[in-house]
């Protein structure tokens, strides 16, 4: 048992407010099979082929090739946003059937460090991210957190995700909660853990009339993943060499 100072509630009450905003609404989707291991589930698929459409396409390619850019740098660019925008407005024909979009899904696996982020939906300037701060997809779980740098995560949250393949959306369940990579769940302040929805499922969000933290995809290659949250801002990853999970939750 760990016990939790009051620096550290400080600290979480911070990174609660400062997660990238998901609340569109998300209902629908059937619900992921019970996790086991997370170590044991597959978690980078960047290996996975993107269809021939995406390959003809010259603006695709040119705009993940400065989106890519971007991402490794941490640093945006004139043309950033219209870049990220092409591949948004077009995403019926990017991304044309379920197949297309799975193959999607799968490239947005793996392990990822927030880099930039708009802010909001209003805004269209892309602005660094000043903390250490990642997200993590594998087969069952969606986890995120922030850090000292990727080998010391100061806090972490764990939970299933809920992928609705038609409309590209991840609904995100929060299950777990982890200080230095310590589980501390059951330690946590009741108000804290009710006021982020621990342990809902979609169909405790739906019977209360409430919206349930979404990510909508927009894009992803084997380097950097772009996503939209539930105020319309868009973020921006970059994929991360190593897999976070055994730093976030202490898995070896």
């Amino acid at each position: 048992m760990i016990s939790v100072s009051r620096n550290a509630t400080a600290l979480f009450l911070v990174f609660l407010g400062a997660r990238f905003s998901t609340n569109e609404s998300f209902t629908g989707v059937p619900p992921t099979p019970a996790r086991t291991s997370i170590l044991h589930s597959s978690l980078s698929s960047s290996q996975q082929t993107t269809s021939s459409l995406l390959d003809q396409d010259e603006n695709y390619a040119k705009s993940f090739e400065i989106i890519d850019t971007c991402a490794a740098s941490g640093e945006s660019s004139d043309d950033l946003y219209e870049s990220v925008r092409y591949i948004d407005r077009n995403g019926i024909k990017l991304y044309p059937d379920e197949t297309a979009k799975n193959e999607l899904w799968d490239r947005a696996h793996g392990s990822w460090k927030l880099q930039l982020a708009t802010g909001g939906g209003r805004f269209t300037t892309f602005k660094p991210v000043p903390i250490f701060a990642y997200a993590m997809i594998d087969d069952r779980c969606f986890g995120n957190g922030v850090g000292f740098n990727e080998d010391r995560i100061i806090l972490s949250l764990l939970g299933p995700h809920y992928f609705n393949a038609k409309t590209r959306q991840m609904g995100i369940g929060i299950e777990d909660i982890y200080l230095f990579s310590k589980e501390v769940t059951n330690v946590m302040p009741g108000f804290m853990t009710e006021g982020m929805g621990l342990g809902k499922t979609p169909e405790d969000y739906k019977e209360s009339k409430t919206r349930q933290p979404t990510f909508t995809i927009i894009g992803a290659s084997d380097k950097s993943l772009i996503a939209r949250g539930g105020t319309g801002g868009i973020a921006i990853w970059t994929r991360l060499e190593n897999d976070i999970r055994p730093a976030a939750y202490g898995e070896r």
